[in-house]
Formats: C-alpha cells, sequence, structure tokens
C-alpha cells in the first residue's frame, strides 16, 4: 500500500462558538483523487486551508508530504499546488504573464517549463490572450496552471468546476484523470454530486463533521438503506402523496418526469403496484433504479 500523503487526526477549526471543522479524521494516499463532498459552509475550504498552514487548528493534527501541516507550512507549499475557489488571475495580463509571474512566486524562470504547463492544461496558442477576455472555463485552466507550474506532487483544487458549463466541467476532469496518472495526488472539493463519482474515493462533510469516507460504490452499498424505483405514474402529485403512507417506503421524491423512491430491502414492484392502484394512481412504469450519491448524501444527513 503506497504511503500516506496526508494524514489528519481529530482537526479542528473554531471561529468563536462556531465549529467550522469538528474532529475530522482521514488519510489520502499518494497516487489517489480523493473528493471532499458537500454544501457550503460545511467545512471543505476550510480544512484545505489548514492543511496548507493557512489556519492553525484549533485542536488535532495534520501532516502533509511527510511535514506538520502548520509548524512547517512553507515546506509544504513549496511543495504542493492550490487552486482556490476565487483564484486571483490579473485581468489586464495575458495568459503567459499571468503564468509567467505566478511561475516566479516559485522560482519557475525557465521558459520551457511553462511553455510545457500552458500545454498541459490546453492553452498553448492561447498565450497572448488577455485573461479578461477568457470564458470561466479557459480561466479555470490558467488557475490550474498557475498550481501546477512548479511541478507539485499533491494537488488542492477547491470546487474548481464551480460556475462553469458541463462541457468544461468534463474537460477539467479529463485534465485531473490525466495529472493523477502521471503520479498526481489530488484532494479536490466539490458540492456537484454527480462530479464526486469521478473520484477514487469521497469524504462527506455537513456542518464540520466527516460523516463518511470511502469508495463511491462502497458508500452507495453500505449507507442506502435500500432498494431504489423509479415510478413513472400519473398524477405525480397523487403518487407523491401515496407513497409515502406505503409501509416499507423510506423516501420519495420528484425526479422530473416521474417519481424516485427507496424501499425497504425485499420490497417487491409488484407491492408498489397494487398500492398505487388501490390510491387510483396509474402507474405507468416500475424500474430498478441505481443509488447516488446525493442518495447516500440524504441518508448520511437525516
Amino acid at each position: 500500500m503506497s504511503e500516506a500523503v496526508i494524514r489528519v487526526e481529530n482537526l479542528t477549526r473554531r471561529f468563536g462558538d462556531f465549529v467550522a471543522v469538528d474532529h475530522v479524521n482521514f488519510e489520502v494516499r499518494a497516487g489517489e483523487v480523493v473528493g471532499y463532498l458537500g454544501p457550503n459552509g460545511s467545512g471543505k475550504t476550510t480544512t484545505i486551508r489548514m492543511l496548507l498552514g493557512l489556519l492553525e487548528p484549533s485542536e488535532g493534527k495534520a501532516t502533509v508530504l511527510g511535514f506538520d501541516a502548520f509548524r512547517q507550512s512553507e515546506e509544504v507549499r513549496a511543495r504542493a499546488g492550490y487552486m482556490s475557489q476565487k483564484f486571483a488571475i490579473y485581468d489586464d495580463l495575458t495568459v503567459l504573464e499571468n503564468l509567467t509571474f505566478y511561475g516566479g512566486v516559485y522560482g519557475i524562470t525557465d521558459k520551457t517549463r511553462i511553455a510545457h504547463t500552458l500545454e498541459l492544461v490546453g492553452l498553448k496558442g492561447h498565450d497572448a490572450t488577455l485573461t479578461r477576455s477568457l470564458s470561466a472555463g479557459w480561466r479555470q485552466r490558467l488557475a490550474l496552471g498557475i498550481a501546477l507550474v512548479h511541478e507539485p506532487k499533491l494537488l488542492f483544487l477547491d470546487e474548481p468546476t464551480s460556475g462553469v458549463d458541463p462541457t468544461a466541467r468534463r474537460a477539467f476532469w479529463d485534465l485531473i484523470y490525466e495529472l493523477a496518472e502521471n503520479g498526481v495526488t489530488i484532494l479536490v472539493t466539490t458540492h456537484y454530486m454527480d462530479e464526486a463519482e469521478y473520484c477514487e474515493r469521497v469524504g462527506i462533510m455537513r456542518d464540520g463533521k466527516l460523516l463518511a469516507m470511502d469508495t463511491p460504490s462502497n458508500l452507495k452499498r453500505d449507507i442506502i438503506p435500500g432498494d431504489v424505483w423509479e415510478i413513472f405514474a400519473e398524477p405525480l402529485e397523487a403518487g407523491l402523496e401515496a407513497l409515502p403512507e406505503i409501509e416499507g417506503v423510506l423516501r420519495v421524491s420528484l425526479a422530473g418526469d416521474h417519481l424516485r423512491t427507496i424501499t425497504e430491502r425485499g420490497k417487491t414492484k409488484e407491492a408498489i403496484l397494487s398500492t398505487l392502484k388501490l390510491r387510483d394512481v396509474s402507474v405507468k412504469d416500475i424500474i430498478v433504479g441505481e443509488p447516488t450519491l446525493e442518495d447516500v448524501f440524504i441518508s448520511l444527513a437525516r
């Protein structure tokens, strides 16, 4: 088993009486892509800021790349890349000028290294483009390039695809996996449930607590309390009211043009169908559904 690149033990951060991160424990091993999933305000960014030594923990400790995250933060930051939610990119500079400037902060003056970084993030040919004219997706690529210019072996990405369109999000994740294949360990925060499916392991945060951390498939298997059903019925409102009254139904929600429900294990399609018919709900079809990380999050949050 590869060594732990990040090791967190009872990491806690308080702001007055407010506990932003509450006794969190986890490890990230070399070469992993680990997602840190949770809604805004759940403690994801605060965790990363402590791992980079930007915030002092109230309790607990963390080691990053073998260094104490707070007491040896300069060593950590020299070896890790960080792409924050609102990265400071200078709009009046070109793509190349931005990358050259930030490379200089890390002592990188080699033009070949700068050119390689531009190519790596797909910005080759955009060297002379003013940053203010870039779309959100292309700005994110530039921010990633800035975080990579010193060739770190560990990368912190804090909601890197927030505010970009689905196509740009997919392209960005392709870049993330290209980096991982080249040996970079990545911790990425997100509040997009579907995005977390791309990660090898996922930690789920809520109200400062790490509720669970495992592979997406294991989380679905271990956390979802029953079977998932997709129910196509009319009228939807009547089905939405009737389903919670059925014995063994644990949760019901609208999912576009149909209803989605989780039942206790062993509940049959026929039992659901017959009960809905008794309540004058016309059922077109009932099919077995696949659990999602959103189902996992809701189950844990409850």
